[in-house]
Parts: structure tokens; sequence; C-alpha cells
């Protein structure tokens, strides 16, 4: 099968019934999305699949053929991280490390449905107005778990990096309207 990850077509031979999770980490080398509960509760395995999140343990990898994959490897390299990957730096989002992949591709994920004006469960309207607040970043990464509790943390990383895409928004809406 062949499989478009971190932007390179990559081809490799796999059992039908194996998983994009098994096929990143056994068969393309890629370990940094992680393999935690293997059953879609905890995010451990979070990447991105044409922009949008999902647990990679719970999709089979034939699945995705032609569609762009993207792993915490295609973020950000040493010495050029993407911004989530520098503001989990800065605001010490991770402990033990372990569910950290998921979690930034995760928040990378959800600034973007956040950015398209997707409401949450907790969205106070739906009038494209839609507030980055604990409690929305909390919502959003209800599926993303952390054993060692970093959460306030994650979310101050989170926070930082959707501060920067408010003020951008804010910048383009009256440029919108002038």
């Amino acid at each position: 099968m062949r499989l478009i990850v971190n932007g390179t077509e990559r081809v490799l031979e796999a059992d039908v019934r194996t998983s994009l999770l098994d096929a990143l980490r056994d068969h393309l080398d890629l370990t940094g999305t992680k393999k935690g509960c293997d059953h879609g509760q905890c995010g451990a395995c979070t990447v991105l699949v044409n922009g949008r999140r999902i647990n990679s343990c719970l999709t089979l990898a034939v699945m995705h053929e032609g569609d762009e994959i993207t792993t915490v490897e295609g973020l950000g390299e040493p010495g050029n991280l993407h911004p989530m990957q520098q503001s989990f730096l800065a605001h010490d989002g991770f402990q033990c490390g372990y569910c950290t992949p998921g979690q930034i591709v995760s928040a990378v994920g959800m600034l973007g449905e956040w950015a398209e004006n997707w409401p949450s469960h907790v969205s106070e309207g739906l009038d494209g107005n839609l507030v980055l607040s604990n409690e929305e970043i909390s919502e959003r990464m209800s599926g993303n778990l952390c054993r060692c509790s970093a959460y306030p943390n994650i979310v101050d990383a989170i926070r930082s990096v959707g501060a920067e895409g408010e003020t951008r928004r804010a910048d383009e809406r009256r440029r919108d309207a002038a």
C-alpha cells in the first residue's frame, strides 16, 4: 500500500488488518506516535489525516491510501520546531513525555477545528466567535489523557499558541471590514 506520511510517499507491505498506528510504528519506524490503550481511549496515538485528528489505533492503514498523514515527526524538526512543540517546551506541558506526541498533534488539530469555528459541547454560541477558554480547550482535548496530570501546563501551552491565532483572526476581520 502507498501512504503519504509527513509529506513523503511511502510504500509498505502489510496485512490489510494492520492498524494505521502499527503501520507507522512497526513498518515505517515512526515511533513518535505511541501505543497506549489500543482502544481509542487515551489519545496517545493521535495523528492528523488530511488535517483532521484521529486515533490511529482505530483505523486500518489501507483505508488511508492517498491521504495526507501527519505524525508528530512531521510537525517540526530539531532546530525548527512547530509552534505547538515550542509552546509545550516553554510551558512545561509534559512530565514523563509518553502522551506528549499525541497531545501536541491533537492540539494542532484542535486549533484547526477552532479556527474553522467548529463548536464543541461547551461552546457558548454558534455565531462564529468562539472563545478559546480553559474550559473550551479542556473539552476539545478530553480525548487525550495524561497520567502525570500535566493538564494545567498543557492548557497553557495550547492557549499560548491559540492566542497568536486569535490575534491573526482579529487582524483578518479588521482587514475584511475595512
